[in-house]
């Protein structure tokens, strides 16, 4: 059963308190989000496997640890999710960038993949989705879906604010995915935003209404 970590470091509290503030300009958002996002990774590769090695230091051989080459990707949910790609990277730059599109049907409101790009050797990675916000759970469900149609076993998805209720559109559909995010909001509105959230995150990262 995936499990759904909520982090209350100060810094990411801190920042992501910024990052709510209808004041914060586009180029503030941005490197707000890098950040975060930097520091949440930090988190979610906690688990990642070691393995020991023998270096030679200035007094004398060492055993020590080093990754144990475990193939990562991340995958962002365009286009918003982009804003967390490069803050992610930053730590651990030898994993590979694929990316999902989705786009909401007028008529039946369901997301519908329009465009996946993904590594080749999917089945090999371990994935994290990423999307800063965490709304009604439809676009990270079908983003998820998206991977696994196409042989991702290992799948985490990391957001800076959540909604309640896409926290269980996830828990339903996909059980075996763990959920990594910043903030745990109190509900979504009428119109599917989340309350008190941080508006709309792709506007706010490209400066578009």
């Amino acid at each position: 059963m995936g499990k759904v970590y909520v982090f209350d470091h100060p810094l990411i509290q801190h920042k992501l308190t910024m990052i709510r503030d209808k004041e914060t300009g586009t180029k503030e958002f941005r490197e707000l989000t890098d950040e975060v996002a930097t520091l949440m990774a930090f988190e979610i590769t906690r688990d990642l496997p070691l393995e020991e090695v023998t270096v030679q230091t200035p007094v004398c051989d060492a055993k020590a640890k080093v990754l144990a080459g475990k193939k990562l990707g991340i995958v962002p949910i365009l286009r918003a999710g982009i804003g967390m790609v490069d803050g992610v990277l930053k730590l651990i730059p030898a994993a590979k960038v694929g990316h999902v599109g989705l786009y909401r049907d007028p008529e039946t409101l369901q997301p519908v993949e329009y465009y996946v790009k993904l590594p080749t050797d999917v089945e090999e990675r371990d994935f994290i989705v990423v999307d800063p916000m965490l709304a009604t759970g439809g676009s990270a469900v079908e983003a998820i879906n998206s991977l696994k149609k196409r042989g991702a076993k290992n799948i985490k998805f990391m957001c800076l604010i959540a909604a309640p209720e896409g926290v269980e559109a996830i828990k339903e559909a996909h059980p075996d995915v763990d959920i990594y995010i910043a903030a745990l909001d109190e509900k979504l509105n009428e119109k599917g935003y989340i309350v008190p959230g941080l508006g709309d995150a792709g506007d706010r990262l490209f400066g578009t209404k």
